[in-house]
């Protein structure tokens, strides 16, 4: 395996590891615990399962350091094809989301605080601990919303790292970018116009594989230098 290829799959090797723990509490925490527009079953549903609520938060925490390294370990990767980029991949998919990710699990732990009732929360009501655990869980979501900016722009710098280094494909390099489209495209509906999400993300959805895809290629193939790069 040569120096190049193994940089790669160290890439795909954090990338995956993101991929696993991300959609945790992005989807499968949700998805098994909250109930939409009942506060008191969501909380009912948070108490009853709070190991698993508690698994969420440990999956953000997780993705945040991931992300750290994952960023660096592209910048190794692709710091001789144009520097500058990298740097832009750096701090536009490591620091900034990992500092969201971080953040974002205050919001749980507040919620979780509010669920399970604490001495110093008896100023409120039962009611009122309910409304205000889902006021921070949609804190949670809004802010995840936000972050999808982040999440299409770094696509772009590494989809023009991709097409320019020569050692990876130049279809993954436009695939990524139609994938970094389809996040902005998200974040904005879901900022503007939040009850037509939904519809966008089932017409989006083939175009996120892009990230996958770029995965598995890095994992499986590595990088070669013999993929012709695209004019500087």
């Amino acid at each position: 395996m040569t120096e190049l290829s193994k940089k790669a799959r160290i890439v795909g090797f954090f990338y995956l590891l993101l991929a696993i723990a991300g959609p945790v509490r992005l989807l499968y925490v949700p998805g098994k615990l909250f109930v939409h527009g009942d506060g008191e079953a969501t909380s009912a549903n948070i108490l009853a399962h709070e190991t698993l609520f508690r698994l969420g938060i440990g999956a953000d925490l997780f993705g945040a350091v991931i992300l750290v390294y994952l960023a660096l370990a592209f910048y190794r990767l692709f710091k001789d094809v144009d520097q500058y980029q990298a740097v832009v991949l750096v701090i536009v998919g490591g620091v900034l989301p990992s500092a969201l990710y971080f953040v974002n699990t205050v919001n749980d732990a507040a919620a979780l605080a509010l669920v399970n009732g604490a001495d110093y929360l008896d100023v409120f009501s039962e009611p009122q601990r309910h409304a205000l655990a889902r006021f921070f869980l949609d804190l949670h979501y809004l802010l995840v919303v936000s972050a999808e900016v982040l999440w299409g722009l770094w696509l772009f710098p590494v989809a023009i790292l991709t097409l320019k280094s020569g050692f990876l494909p130049k279809f993954l390099g436009w695939w990524l970018i139609l994938n970094g489209l389809c996040y902005l495209a998200l974040s904005f509906t879901g900022v503007f116009m939040p009850p037509y999400a939904d519809t966008l993300s089932n017409y989006t959805f083939p175009f996120q594989f892009g990230e996958l895809a770029f995965v598995a290629w890095l994992l499986i193939f590595g990088a070669r230098k013999s993929w012709r790069a695209a004019p500087a």
